[in-house]
């Protein structure tokens, strides 16, 4: 890897004084620490600020900015956060940025790896590891392994610079439409499935209970644009994710929800045109993989038949 790779990293925080500490821990671990780490936080109330800054002098590449106190949590305000740190940051000639959530952890060399798959793959514009929430299995091959989630996506400074930034999408989702957008710029988007990122909670567990959180999945689906057919096909696919049936049931009424309601989209229509043209051909490649599947299946029949 060139000496001249670099990266930086920005993180929007909230009342997060039980896993800051640790997810800080595992950034200074790292084999190649960033030139510069802004974290951005939410007005916390609660012992966030203190634990960032028994850092900074020790590691005078953290900063703290310390914003305005928000009411309640959205996701609207994780972008808005982002973006005002990105803005705050003294850093010019990074290669890289890095978005990360204050409650996840992951090995020491990380960012080395990830770093050394962006050097193969000159195209690659946006990257990130598997995240694990508490209880799954850290073995699970991923469905979609075209979006990375925010927690933990790594940007192409170019990529960044193209997209125009991150769009505050207040139902969720900006980051499955930062990846539409990667794409749209003629750039490659990869799910680092080799990379694990130990999420230190469920995702989105301030929205509420397991079906809440389903319904706003939902929700937000709709808001981002998905397509009708392919949230029947994802709702179906997920029939069996616990709660079985209940929490493809909730996920499916929050996606109706927004339609039955008009719910306006934030989201540019052009982006959204090329994220349902997205999903209406892995529609056809799934059916296409489920055709030959059983024609293969038809024929191993018959020639196991025959052999003596």
């Amino acid at each position: 890897m060139g000496d001249s790779m670099n990266y930086v990293l920005v993180t929007p925080v909230k009342n997060e004084e039980q896993s800051i500490g640790k997810t800080i821990d595992a950034v200074v671990a790292q084999t190649i620490r960033p030139v510069e780490w802004v974290i951005a936080s939410d007005g916390s109330t609660d012992g966030t600020n203190r634990i960032v800054r028994g850092y900074l002098h020790k590691h005078p590449w953290i900063r703290l900015l310390e914003l305005p106190p928000r009411e309640g949590r959205c996701f609207s305000s994780v972008v808005i956060n982002t973006m005002t740190a990105i803005s705050q940051l003294e850093s010019t000639d990074h290669d890289y940025i890095g978005l990360l959530d204050a409650d996840v952890i992951f090995d020491a060399d990380y960012y080395e790896k990830t770093m050394w798959i962006f050097e193969c793959d000159p195209m690659l514009g946006l990257a990130g590891g598997v995240v694990v929430d508490p209880g799954e299995s850290r073995e699970q091959v991923p469905r979609n392994r075209l979006d990375i989630p925010g927690a933990v996506q790594f940007f192409r400074k170019e990529c960044f610079d193209a997209i125009g930034g991150l769009i505050a999408i207040p139902e969720g989702g900006w980051d499955g439409i930062a990846c539409a957008m990667a794409r749209m710029a003629g750039y490659r988007t990869r799910l680092l499935s080799e990379l694990v990122v130990d999420h230190l909670k469920p995702r989105n567990i301030s929205q509420g209970n397991i079906l809440k959180r389903r319904w706003q999945m939902g929700l937000r689906d709709f808001a981002v644009g998905y397509h009708p057919c392919f949230e029947i096909v994802k709702c179906l696919s997920r029939i069996g994710d616990a709660p079985c049936v209940a929490g493809s049931f909730a996920w499916w009424c929050g996606y109706l929800t927004g339609w039955i309601t008009r719910k306006k989209s934030i989201v540019p229509e052009a982006v959204k045109e090329h994220l349902r043209l997205e999903q209406i051909e892995r529609m056809k490649q799934m059916f296409l993989r489920s055709k030959y599947s059983i024609k293969d299946f038809k024929i191993s029949t018959i020639t196991n038949r025959e052999t003596p």
